[in-house]
């Protein structure tokens, strides 16, 4: 099995919005979109670990690793320390429900991984090891666990199949059922899917630069005022990891629809370059702004 991982939460980086509508009761705003976005940071971060777990034991069903993973995925450190049961160095055969603890420093300290981010608390995956099939379903929760001192509770189930065709490729449908506790006390909740693929670049597993991987997907997230938002990706995003090479974020197309109570906002990535320019659009008034990397 070929795998590669992508750190998406390099990629969806906090942007700042200026602009009088700003203030506006029920409106869409600044901070709210910062916060949304700091979801969206954790949730890649924990499904890319999360999958390259899974990987991991799929490629060595004995000790749950191989070389080449670890040569791939790159965000587990040498604090994070993964449990297996079945124990490490025990054969799986096929049927086993395989339980993963992944768990991230000390409770003080965390793990800091190499995007940036401080990752504390545990992550508990289980899946049932069946090498032959095209479908799995990953589930995984937390215990007590912490991304950049956000609290994390919930739980997602990753359905994770191969395309049919000529240019066969993972497809990874990841259903989120969550709550993000913020450290002045917010406290967001996220329901939703998210559906990602390699759609360039799977054959080539050893060069990462030629990776292309295509989003889609749906959420609602509620806030402290109970307002809900709805998000939709009404344009696949788009991620070439090509653009490391000038120093670009490598989300680089795709649109983004934010819709709250009367409120209708969109951010459009732009059509493939590799540049650190983007367009937020609220309720028709267009606004140029400059995404991180």
């Amino acid at each position: 099995m070929k795998t590669k991982i992508v750190f998406l939460g390099l990629l969806l980086a906090l942007f700042t919005i200026s602009c009088n509508k700003d203030k506006e009761e029920n409106a869409i705003t600044s901070d709210e979109a910062m916060a949304n976005s700091k979801i969206d940071i954790a949730s890649d971060d924990v499904s890319d670990i999360v999958e390259g777990q899974f990987d991991a034991t799929m490629e060595n069903s004995t000790s749950g690793k191989t070389s080449g993973i670890e040569n791939a995925a790159p965000n587990l450190p040498a604090c994070v320390s993964v449990v297996r049961t079945p124990a490490q160095g025990t054969p799986i055969t096929a049927g086993t429900l395989v339980t993963k603890t992944i768990t991230f420093g000390t409770a003080t300290a965390g793990c800091p991984m190499p995007n940036g981010n401080i990752l504390k608390g545990s992550i508990i995956i289980s899946f049932t090891y069946q090498p032959t099939a095209t479908s799995h379903t990953i589930n995984y929760t937390f215990d007590n666990f912490y991304h950049n001192n956000i609290k994390f509770d919930g739980n997602k189930t990753f359905t994770r199949t191969l395309s049919t065709g000529t240019n066969i490729h993972p497809i990874v449908v990841m259903t989120m059922d969550m709550t993000a506790t913020f450290p002045n006390g917010n406290i967001l909740h996220r329901v939703g899917t998210r559906t990602r693929e390699i759609v360039a670049g799977y054959n080539t597993p050893l060069v990462f630069a030629d990776n292309v991987y295509q989003i889609t997907g749906n959420w609602t997230t509620t806030f402290p005022s109970t307002t809900v938002q709805t998000s939709t990706i009404t344009s696949p995003l788009m991620v070439k990891m090509s653009c490391i090479a000038v120093n670009k974020p490598l989300l680089v197309q795709g649109v983004i629809t934010f819709v709250r109570n009367s409120h209708l906002a969109t951010l459009d990535y732009g059509t493939g370059d590799c540049d650190n320019a983007a367009v937020f659009t609220l309720d028709g008034v267009t606004y140029p702004i400059t995404i991180g990397n």
